[in-house]
């Protein structure tokens, strides 16, 4: 795994369960895995996700990995109701190294974070079982588009963008999954875009996705400031830029990510 560009802190790991739940009705909209029992989940962080899929499938029991030892932690506290249905196993998700296989897996926003999403993925398939479903779902920075300009916005998402690749990431990964999967073996995927569209027509959804991109953007400014690629007049303008975006109702905000689903 590669640093993390949005960092750790309590503030992170509490954002990661708000924007897990914010995201829900696009990111959960073709999941299904009523028929799975096993799932395993990689990158898992602070059980954010596996909250909503142990939820929303309660056939389900979920092996959770992560590298991150202060994410898994968080985990086992967000997640102790839960009981046996939820395991916790600290490994690089890039060398799997996991005895059982599974009929299901989920990747939910992990794949920027890895320097080789193409050997995470040939990893997750030797791991599941032939007529395992898997969802894989990422992100597409370059997709972002704004009118008008918003210029500090659209400057910041560039900065982070650059910072994410300099340590190893990719933030436009998403557009890569059909490839990147067929390459690692997965013989056909389906594929698909959702996101934010916001023009004259958005009403108060305006303000509640300005303030989601806005702690989004602000949960990087840590580390971008930390390695002198950001200033905090830029993260400053940036902030003003969506809380004019927010209260803008003739602004346009476009921004799409790329779900792939995969039957083994």
């Amino acid at each position: 795994m590669t640093n993390y560009v949005h960092g750790f802190n309590s503030e992170e790991q509490l954002r990661l369960k708000e924007q897990a739940e914010f995201l829900a009705p696009m990111v959960y909209k073709d999941v299904d895995f009523k028929e799975c029992k096993q799932l395993l989940e990689v990158g898992s962080g602070v059980g954010a996700q596996t909250r909503i899929l142990l939820e929303k499938f309660p056939n389900l029991q979920i092996t959770c990995v992560d590298s991150s030892l202060l994410q898994l932690a968080q985990a086992r506290i967000n997640l102790a109701s839960f009981g046996d249905r939820v395991r916790f196993v600290e490994q690089d998700a890039c060398v799997l190294q996991l005895e059982e296989r599974f009929d299901a897996a989920f990747v939910c926003w992990t794949l920027e974070h890895v320097s080789s999403p193409l050997q995470l993925l040939k990893g997750l398939r030797s791991h599941l079982h032939p007529g395992a479903q898997i969802y894989v779902t990422e992100v597409f920075n370059s997709s972002l588009y704004t009118a008008p300009g918003f210029a500090h916005l659209r400057h910041y998402v560039e900065v982070m963008s650059d910072f994410q690749r300099k340590i190893g990431g990719n933030p436009d990964v998403g557009i890569e999954l059909g490839n990147l999967l067929i390459e690692a073996g997965f013989s056909t995927c389906a594929t698909r875009f959702d996101g934010f569209y916001l023009d004259a027509r958005s009403g108060e959804k305006r303000k509640l996705v300005a303030e989601y991109w806005k702690e989004l953007l602000k949960s990087a400014a840590p580390a971008l400031l930390a390695e002198g690629v950001c200033t905090l007049y830029a993260v400053e303008n940036m902030v003003d830029d969506l809380e004019k975006l927010g209260n803008d109702e003739n602004a346009i905000f476009f921004y799409q990510f790329v779900q792939a689903k995969v039957t083994l």
